[in-house]
């Protein structure tokens, strides 16, 4: 009965509506949060929400429940001890964009993204001034230290600040600790690249939704590179790298190495790729060739759906990438995962 309801609600004066059932609605996010996928359904199909309810409750959920400790507070200290967040949100109706980057002392990193969406003409604040922004929006500011992050960073630098992603510094940014300077260039092997990105490093949460109506949204959320050096920005808040939408076509979001992903602009290439008429799973997998091909030991996923809600992943740089999603025709919440080495997807 729910489910007819619904239905009639939502397709009311939307004539394609019926035969898009029972793949739409659709909500589809990276790596294995379920409750953050669960909190969105119930979002857009049990409250009648928008998409970018659906999305902004979603990565909110992972926020709070600090999803492997690489969204929200209390994770991914930075050379400082601090957790910083960035988060995106896009509207695929009309390509409206709120992000914020940098952001500290503040929990709610998607829903300040939203609060610039609605009620700003920007498309991304940052730092300090995102916190003044987000304050003058009524949200609490309070540290985002905890005792896990204060343990993690406080073994880094036992540990010698290793990992870490300087280069061409004195002193050896290999063996010690800054602060660093700047050094004369000189190729060695001691210029090895960062690493530890990992699925227990860099788990960015990364989610779509789409309405029978068609509206679509794509959001992001993290709190970055663990260690990384204060100040820096990934990929998560950047328009078309992190995420992007578009109702005429469908969306796209990424996760993994965010400063090289973002270079290639993952998201952006397959909602493209779709637009010239390829499958979601073809979209993924050329947006990821396209950076694997430049860079080879590239960590980094990435989901794809069309505006039909027929859905697709690609990833470079582990066995396999999960990634949760809920639609009519599965009645669940479902765990998917892509193998990155054949692109083919298994269900749990």
């Amino acid at each position: 009965m729910k489910q007819l309801v619904y239905t009639i609600f939502m397709c009311m004066n939307v004539i394609t509506c019926a035969k898009n059932q029972p793949k739409l609605p659709l909500v589809i996010n990276t790596w294995a949060f379920l409750n953050a996928t669960e909190k969105a359904w119930e979002t857009l199909y049990d409250k009648l929400g928008s998409s970018l309810d659906a999305v902004e409750e979603g990565c909110k959920t992972c926020e709070s429940l600090q999803c492997d400790g690489t969204v929200g507070f209390g994770g991914s200290p930075d050379e400082n001890s601090e957790t910083t967040l960035d988060a995106m949100i896009m509207d695929g109706s009309d390509l409206n964009i709120g992000a914020v980057a940098g952001l500290r002392r503040i929990k709610d990193a998607i829903s300040v993204a939203r609060h610039v969406l609605h009620y700003t003409q920007h498309t991304l604040i940052v730092g300090d001034l995102a916190t003044n922004f987000a304050k003058q929006m009524g949200f609490i500011e309070e540290s985002l230290e905890t005792p896990n992050s204060y343990k993690i960073w406080k073994n880094w630098q036992k540990n010698k600040c290793q990992p870490n992603f300087w280069i061409h510094v004195k002193p050896d940014h290999t063996a010690t600790c800054g602060p660093y300077h700047p050094a004369k260039y000189y190729p060695s092997n001691n210029d090895v690249p960062y690493d530890d990105f990992s699925s227990s490093n860099h788990d960015t949460i990364g989610m779509i939704a789409i309405d029978v109506q068609g509206n679509i949204a794509a959001g992001t959320s993290t709190n970055g590179a663990r260690h990384k050096i204060p100040g820096r920005v990934g990929d998560s808040p950047i328009p078309g790298a992190g995420a992007y939408a578009d109702n005429d076509v469908g969306a796209a979001a990424a996760t993994g190495d965010g400063d090289i992903m973002m270079r290639l602009l993952p998201s952006f290439l397959a909602v493209e790729e779709m637009r010239h008429g390829k499958t979601p799973m073809d979209s993924a997998r050329n947006a990821m060739k396209r950076i694997t091909d430049k860079y080879p030991k590239c960590f980094g996923g990435l989901i794809a759906v069309n505006k039909n809600g027929d859905y697709g992943a690609a990833c470079h740089g582990m066995e396999k990438f999960p990634f949760a999603l809920r639609n009519l025709e599965l009645g669940k919440v479902t765990l998917a995962t892509v193998n990155c080495a054949s692109n083919k997807i298994f269900y749990n």
